[in-house]
């Protein structure tokens, strides 16, 4: 009750603040961001009182509060505060990159690639034979294009649905503080799926334009050069920004929270003036900080970003629940429902097989609760066939966005039951940790 009444003295404050100041005036982001905060941590309290993921929390304070909601946080003041997911993501992939160290890929490395291989390859059949199927009923495949053009697009739809969440998985574990067998794989599968997805996602595209071509201005070719560079290259520049840190670690090691965000948003520049991808290359940058600094060294520094990113975090999947569009999976529940369940299916049985190929039955057991959600990530992929198919690339995004809608929902319900179920929840449901003091386990 305590937190409801706190609820609605923020709506009230912000309600009172709006009527008093200027409509659209420069500081109404700055006070939509310092609302977000607050009203997303308070549900994020109430859905843990509740036994939820508090990212459950943020989503909804994001929706109720948003524009398909009491419309508090508007679509401008939301599209103005664009930057911070950009930031959050920054964050994320390094902290990720961070938890990765040498001697742990070596030797949970065979674990990592025979789950992720049979999972990805399980799932992408099946949904891209789902696809298929469905054929020329979806907005995004045109009846007189042919059995290539639904191969195509099959295939298309199929690479993008098979991405996870890296956000999801680093805020669960953040909150808490699992660092066991379970934990510590599902995180290593949902980092290097990444770097799967989007090679794979790039070979679909290519095959896409190939078997059908765009028309308009957007119609532009994806080379193999093209695809080289935005992976080798994100690696490249990932390592030399991942150097400079731990120069800055060894020489100076001061202001490490400011240093942390600058870190943060001068790679998240560099990958998009040098057409690298951002994630990976913030995670090869937080890798490579991890692993070449003193052990002290890199402790402060990741405490320094956790520290920085608690409230980053917080809007930014409040801002992801005030996106969330419940009229699209209305309108494509036919084809939406289908998908979720499949890729569900394909996930768990693809986990099944890779736990006893790699002879973890714990991992094959739990692991794919954890590989459930989808986030930012996906939305990018799905932006991104809409840039190269002004058209059918739009309607595809929006079937896609209900598909998101859906697992952003389960994956972190399904992942923090998966956690407890494997005992690697260190303090509880109830463990009232504040995300601005949570630290991972692994340390």
């Amino acid at each position: 009750m305590r937190r409801l009444i706190v609820l609605a003295l923020l709506l009230g404050g912000m309600s009172v603040v709006s009527m008093l100041g200027e409509p659209g005036g420069g500081s109404q982001w700055l006070l939509t961001f310092g609302f977000l905060i607050l009203a997303a941590y308070t549900s994020g309290e109430i859905a843990t009182s509740l036994g939820l993921p508090k990212i459950i929390g943020y989503l909804a304070a994001g929706f109720l509060f948003g524009p398909r909601g009491i419309d508090v946080v508007t679509e401008s003041a939301a599209h103005r505060l664009a930057p911070v997911s950009s930031l959050a993501i920054a964050l994320i992939a390094f902290l990720a990159g961070a938890e990765l160290r040498w001697s742990e890929v070596r030797t949970r490395g065979g674990t990592i690639a025979r789950l992720l291989s049979a999972e990805i390859g399980i799932t992408f059949v099946l949904l891209a034979t789902l696809t298929a199927l469905v054929g020329s009923r979806l907005p995004f495949i045109e009846s007189s294009g042919g059995m290539g053009e639904v191969i195509a697009f099959s295939l298309l739809f199929a690479s993008i649905c098979v991405v996870h969440s890296p956000a999801v998985t680093m805020a669960l574990l953040t909150e808490t503080k699992a660092g066991g067998p379970i934990a510590r794989t599902t995180l290593g599968v949902v980092l290097v799926s990444d770097i799967v997805v989007v090679l794979l996602f790039s070979g679909a595209l290519a095959l896409a334009r190939s078997l059908a071509p765009a028309t308009g201005l957007d119609a532009v070719g994806m080379s193999l050069g093209m695809v080289l560079w935005e992976i080798g290259g994100a690696v490249i520049v990932g390592a030399a920004l991942g150097g400079l840190v731990a120069l800055y670690l060894r020489v100076l090691k001061r202001e490490l929270f400011l240093f942390a965000l600058l870190m943060a948003f001068l790679g998240a520049i560099l990958a998009r003036v040098l057409h690298v991808e951002t994630m990976l290359t913030l995670l090869a940058a937080g890798f490579v900080a991890e692993n070449i600094s003193r052990w002290q060294d890199g402790e402060a520094f990741r405490h320094a970003m956790e520290r920085a990113a608690a409230p980053v975090f917080v809007v930014f999947f409040a801002l992801a629940g005030a996106e969330l569009a419940p009229e699209t999976i209305a309108l494509a529940w036919y084809f939406v429902v289908p998908v979720v369940i499949v890729r569900i299916v394909g996930i768990r049985l693809g986990t099944w097989l890779g736990g006893r190929w790699a002879k973890a039955p714990l991992e094959g057991r739990y692991v794919w609760m954890g590989l459930v959600s989808q986030a930012g990530v996906a939305i990018g992929l799905a932006t991104a066939v809409s840039q190269a198919y002004p058209v059918r690339g739009a309607q595809l995004k929006t079937v896609f966005l209900a598909v998101i809608a859906i697992n952003e929902i389960l994956g972190p319900i399904l992942f923090r039951l998966a956690l407890a179920r494997a005992g690697e929840i260190v303090d509880g449901p109830d463990s009232g940790v504040a995300p601005a003091t949570a630290q991972t386990s692994a340390h």
